[in-house]
């Protein structure tokens, strides 16, 4: 899809209002909406669980009362940190029988928690959300965070309970595209909203030399050499192969090259990247590193970050993250990317699976001087603090919340 047809696409979802009625309540004044939101689990740090958190964070600030049920996690502590409340059920399950149970569980809740919405983020528990919200006559709503596989009409039909709601979030135009055209959900009830970065936590002002050098330190990084990074679990789809084949041609010895993300036990995928890196004697300059508790400290050493998906990027964190702090960004041309990178202005976008076109996009940036990196790293910053900060996300989310209220109210 060519730039053209991505604005397009963009004029056919409506777009929300930035008034959030869900606000804070005078003293006194009852709570407003309890909405109560439904995921598999906790345990991770992907899109589903911390836009999860992020969002029950708005409902409290906003004075309305945040449920989250799922089957609990490392994770489960911070919805309590954050004012809201969780529920521990077995929603990660996919046994037709515990969906079924689950059912009756959410009934009770939504009944005994006089909930108001019920927005489901997965598809097992949305199957039971969906019927539990119907017996007691609550709305329902979803946020369709990828484009799951569909490979026959069983899987199309399990799906497609993500296309229930009263309202579809999709949290980029691609995927508001893909739910309408594979699903035909009318773009009336589809609602554009892409996941924000915290703006306070990825400022480039407030992250330490200490933290930085810390790293640094750590990663074995020499000092001088340019850095060049791509984020992300180690899983095939990430195009880690295609990194390492593309930083091989470049045929310098004076950079390091980062992979930053766990195997998740996918540990003979990592001994084939670790045997790439040393079939083509990259050893001295490719690190492999585990899971990174300090992003923003790792994108500042960093002098360009990528994103090497083969497959679609829903949204694409890394990208978002990378311009917030000024660092430039080399993409994949598909997904969410399109939308978030400004071409040859915050960073550049290749063919997707292309090691050569990879390869001539990083000796670009690398090539960079000192101005042109300045004026990059302003508009990158300013292209998402204008577009996708955390604050008009969980804004425009609540906004959604509050159509689907005056819906039932209409009635």
């Amino acid at each position: 899809m060519n730039e053209d047809a991505n604005n397009s696409t963009a004029a056919v979802w409506p777009k929300p209002s930035m008034v959030a009625a869900l606000r804070k309540p005078p003293a006194g004044e009852r709570k407003l909406a309890t909405i109560l939101q439904v995921l598999p689990a906790l345990g991770a740090s992907g899109g589903v669980e911390r836009g999860t958190i992020e969002i029950a964070q708005a409902i409290v600030a906003a004075g309305g009362r945040a449920l989250v049920a799922s089957s609990g996690g490392a994770r489960a502590h911070e919805v309590k940190r954050v004012g809201a409340e969780h529920i521990e059920l077995p929603l990660h399950s996919k046994n037709p029988l515990v969906i079924y149970a689950n059912i009756g569980r959410l009934t009770r809740i939504i009944q005994a928690e006089k909930v108001d919405i019920v927005h489901a983020r997965s598809r097992a528990p949305a199957w039971s959300a969906y019927y539990a919200a119907k017996r007691v006559g609550v709305p329902f709503m979803t946020t369709f965070h990828g484009t799951y596989t569909a490979g026959n009409a069983i899987k199309r039909r399990y799906n497609s309970i993500m296309t229930r709601g009263e309202r579809v979030i999709a949290i980029s135009r691609f995927i508001g595209g893909h739910v309408h055209q594979n699903y035909g959900v009318p773009p009336g009830k589809i609602r554009v909203i892409h996941r924000g970065v915290n703006l306070d936590r990825f400022d480039p002002a407030k992250v330490t030399a200490e933290r930085v050098a810390k790293l640094a330190g750590q990663w074995r990084l020499g000092d001088g050499l340019p850095v060049v990074m791509l984020p992300g679990r180690l899983t095939r789809w990430k195009g880690q192969t295609v990194f390492i084949e593309a930083v091989g041609r470049l045929g310098r010895r004076d950079i390091r090259c980062l992979l930053v993300g766990g195997d998740q036990g996918r540990t003979e995928y990592r001994q084939e990247l670790e045997n790439m890196v040393n079939a083509r004697s990259l050893g001295d300059i490719v690190r492999i590193v585990d899971h990174c508790d300090d992003m923003p400290a790792a994108y500042m050493l960093t002098d360009v970050v990528v994103s090497a998906s083969t497959d679609p990027e829903a949204f694409g964190r890394v990208v978002v993250e990378a311009q917030a702090l000024g660092r430039p960004v080399v993409a994949s041309d598909h997904g969410g990317a399109r939308e978030t990178v400004i071409e040859g202005e915050t960073g550049w976008l290749y063919p997707p699976g292309d090691v050569e076109a990879l390869t001539q996009a990083l000796n670009k940036v690398l090539r960079l001087n000192q101005e042109a990196r300045a004026v990059l790293a302003a508009k990158a910053i300013q292209n998402v603090r204008d577009n996708f900060s955390l604050a008009t996300m969980c804004a425009k989310t609540l906004d959604v919340y509050n159509e689907v209220l005056q819906l039932k109210a209409g009635r």
